[in-house]
């Protein structure tokens, strides 16, 4: 509809404004670094590469928070740059994750299923927990965006690390943990693509 789009960017410079979405910013942001730190130890331990790539994720995550409490009460394509930003590094996460798994579709290594599992389910937890908090900030500008959809991405790559920790050790083979890492990388490519459409709209706004 007409004027539509000018409604909404008033509506999130109004809600980028809210005390408490800096609160769940920095909620979000200490979760996301505390998990990366876990993640990378558990990858490692395990073997596993969709692990690794959930670790890489939330470090991704936790510095993307850091750039949105920095722009947060910037001007609106100010914000839509820092977006700009986050959504490149979405596309270069989901790459980068796509050749690592690759590379360790040919080492033959199976992953530690158990530890596979528990850590996901402490993830899934933790992201869970920080999609909530920031649902209703879902609908904002393209950084508050942004925000939610690394957080909902997270939670279903939890659930998809589960699921592999549990045919890994039906199967005795990598495979499924290599699926799972793919799966990953696609959705941080498709969320890439939905940002920065959006916030190359919101730069060109006067």
């Amino acid at each position: 509809m007409p004027g539509c789009n000018h409604c909404h960017t008033d509506e999130a410079a109004v809600s980028a404004a809210n005390p408490g979405f800096r609160k769940v910013l920095w909620i979000a942001l200490i979760a996301n670094a505390a998990m990366f730190f876990i993640e990378i130890g558990a990858s490692w331990r395990s073997g596993s590469v969709a692990l690794l790539a959930d670790a890489v994720d939330f470090g991704g995550d936790a510095a993307n928070y850091a750039l949105s409490l920095f722009v947060l009460s910037m001007a609106l394509q100010t914000r839509a740059k820092a977006a700009l930003v986050k959504g490149v590094s979405m596309g270069l996460y989901g790459v980068g994750v796509l050749g690592f798994a690759l590379y360790a579709a040919f080492s033959g290594e199976v992953p530690v299923h158990t530890t596979m599992g528990l850590v996901a389910l402490l993830a899934l937890a933790v992201n869970v927990g920080v999609a909530a908090i920031q649902y209703k900030y879902r609908e904002g500008d393209s950084n508050m965006r942004s925000v939610w959809l690394c957080s909902r991405n997270d939670a279903i790559g939890n659930l998809a690390v589960l699921g592999a920790a549990v045919l890994v050790g039906v199967t005795q083979t990598a495979w499924p943990d290599l699926v799972v890492a793919a799966l990953m990388a696609s959705l941080g490519l498709s969320a890439s693509v939905s940002v920065i459409k959006q916030a190359r709209g919101e730069m060109r706004v006067p």
